[in-house]
């Protein structure tokens, strides 16, 4: 195993929104379903048992019918603070752990997430196959989503 920060891919944002709004937002599946996925998926929620050692899985559905399958197993929850997962979004990439990291600064959330894979090799070959647009364009869905939320 290389050190770890070789490993990991980053992303941060701030969301205009309260903290508990952004918590509900990852937690619950009536929001998840709203944001989950890039532009242009529709989010089907499979399983959602929110506690430490509970299995989630999704189906994600491409605008051309073909679906992805995201699934994990939560490994630490800390309440408005932070979530870590195992994560596989099926067909394309497999065996990662999801950190999703926040902190209240006001009425705002400073957001922080993390995907840290097995190998650096896996880890680049991820980062080519368009992690940033990938996960940018959801998180840019989960901020509209937020934002809708607090109008």
């Amino acid at each position: 195993m290389s050190d770890i920060s070789n490993r990991t891919l980053t992303l941060e944002r701030t969301f205009n929104a309260p903290i508990n709004l952004v918590w509900e937002a990852w937690t619950q599946p009536e929001h998840i379903v709203n944001w989950w996925g890039p532009k242009g998926m529709k989010t089907k929620i499979i399983d959602h048992d929110f506690t430490v050692g509970g299995a989630w899985k999704y189906v994600m559905t491409m605008p051309d019918g073909n679906d992805f399958i995201a699934d994990g197993t939560y490994l630490e929850i800390i309440e408005q603070e932070k979530i870590r997962t195992s994560a596989n979004f099926k067909p394309m990439t497999e065996g990662v752990e999801l950190q999703i990291l926040l902190k209240k600064e006001g009425d705002k959330t400073n957001f922080t997430f993390h995907v840290i894979h097995q190998t650096e090799e896996y880890c680049k070959q991820q980062e080519k196959m368009g992690f940033y647009n990938g996960w940018g364009s959801t998180f840019e869905r989960l901020n509209e989503y937020l934002i809708e939320k607090t109008v």
